[in-house]
């Protein structure tokens, strides 16, 4: 089941966030650490340190929206070790996140030189 068609954009802010956060506090990461447009209809995604909880902030033209979902058992596969602070998610991605899967894969490699 998809809950959000086809979204403009989703975004995962790399860092893990204290859950305490809501609305105002993740508006306000997004804002600054991100530096993104807030109220562009766009996907934030979130995750707690124990990898079992996801939020996702958005703007729906009549108000924030907060979406919240705890794992029972298992761990979201988060991106923990990528080089920037956020990162764009396809469609696809988004629901490979939402479904327990890698979003990210293999990063690609590269060498200044061989030397044999």
């Amino acid at each position: 089941m998809t809950l959000f068609v086809e979204p403009p954009q989703a975004y995962l802010h790399r860092d893990f966030v204290d859950f305490r956060k809501s609305i105002n506090g993740l508006a306000a990461i997004v804002e600054t650490e991100m530096a993104l447009p807030l109220m562009s209809g766009a996907l934030f995604v979130f995750c707690n340190k124990g990898k079992d909880k996801l939020k996702i902030l958005y703007w729906d033209n009549t108000g924030f929206a907060l979406w919240y979902k705890r794992l029972e058992k298992d761990k979201f596969k988060w991106p923990g070790k990528l080089s920037t602070p956020t990162y764009s998610l396809s469609a696809q991605q988004f629901e490979w996140l939402l479904s327990g899967y890698d979003v990210i894969g293999h990063q690609p490699m590269t060498f200044k030189s061989v030397a044999l």
